[in-house]
């Protein structure tokens, strides 16, 4: 199977980067299955009801979201209808709207687990543990069983509790990405179990900018310590960046990964 995972969505030049590639990415790659963390699509800060159709309508299967889940609120109710998106599982205690794992159909009928989790260091509030929560639905859904591939993101800051999760779940998983720290990472690799790993996808974003926000605002409070306006996404020709998998249908195995970067600033990267 073909997969392709690409991470934070950022804002408007986020979303116009997706409209734009997307659709021209699942045809020249043949693209069989496609994961689009979208939880700062809407102006930076969480997903809107038709922000997440416009991910849809370019060519996502799945969209995922993260600490930023529930921002916009008319998610609330939207997450309940459309089984496509996925929220963290350890969001919250009690009764979450949505769900934070889902079996998919990929093309041909075979059989996708995307689950997602947040992680727990460096993180604004307590969450639940990430790794008891994945490790119950892995177990259930085990690769070339149930399902033929499974994806894990881990929506974290530290890259250490990301590298832990790829550790945890090789062997079990086809791929394990970090998502929210908007850097793409250099780690990019298949672990000795067959795990695809890459500890931060990166984001969809301007990287003229302060992890997807205007410059100005961040540097000041850098530099002052003070606040003056509030944080605004830029708005320059972004990168599509994410990663770019294939895995064998019997074993659920990664038997190739490779960096993602399309358009905007960064250099060029994807499958040849």
């Amino acid at each position: 199977m073909k997969i392709l995972f690409l991470g934070d969505v950022m804002g408007r030049a986020g979303r116009a980067a997706i409209a734009e590639h997307l659709p021209r990415l699942r045809k020249d790659w043949a693209l069989d299955f496609i994961v689009v963390n979208a939880e700062n699509a809407s102006n930076g800060m969480g997903l809107s009801a038709d922000h997440a159709k416009l991910m849809f309508d370019a060519g996502a299967d799945c969209v995922t979201l993260g600490d930023h889940a529930f921002d916009q609120k008319d998610m609330l109710q939207h997450i309940q209808s459309d089984s496509r998106i996925i929220r963290p599982m350890n969001y919250a205690q009690g009764d979450v709207p949505g769900r934070g794992f889902r079996v998919f159909e990929a093309r041909g009928g075979r059989k996708v687990l995307v689950v997602q989790v947040l992680g727990q260091v460096f993180m604004k509030r307590p969450f639940g543990d990430p790794f008891s929560a994945v490790d119950k639905v892995l177990r259930a859904h085990p690769r070339g069983g149930m399902v033929q591939a499974s994806i894990v993101d881990v929506h974290c800051e530290a890259t250490s509790e990301k590298m832990g999760m790829g550790h945890f779940c090789d062997g079990r998983a086809s791929l394990v990405v970090g998502t929210h720290t908007h850097v793409p990472t250099a780690d990019t690799q298949i672990l000795p179990g067959g795990t695809a790993f890459q500890s931060d996808a990166g984001m969809c974003g301007d990287y003229n900018s302060v992890i997807g926000m205007e410059k100005a605002e961040p540097m000041r409070r850098f530099i002052t310590g003070m606040p003056k306006a509030r944080f605004t996404p830029a708005t320059g020709e972004a990168t599509l960046a994410g990663v770019y998998v294939e895995t064998d249908d019997r074993s659920g195995a990664a038997t190739r990964i490779e960096m993602v970067r399309q358009g905007g600033r960064l250099a060029q990267a994807g499958p040849s």
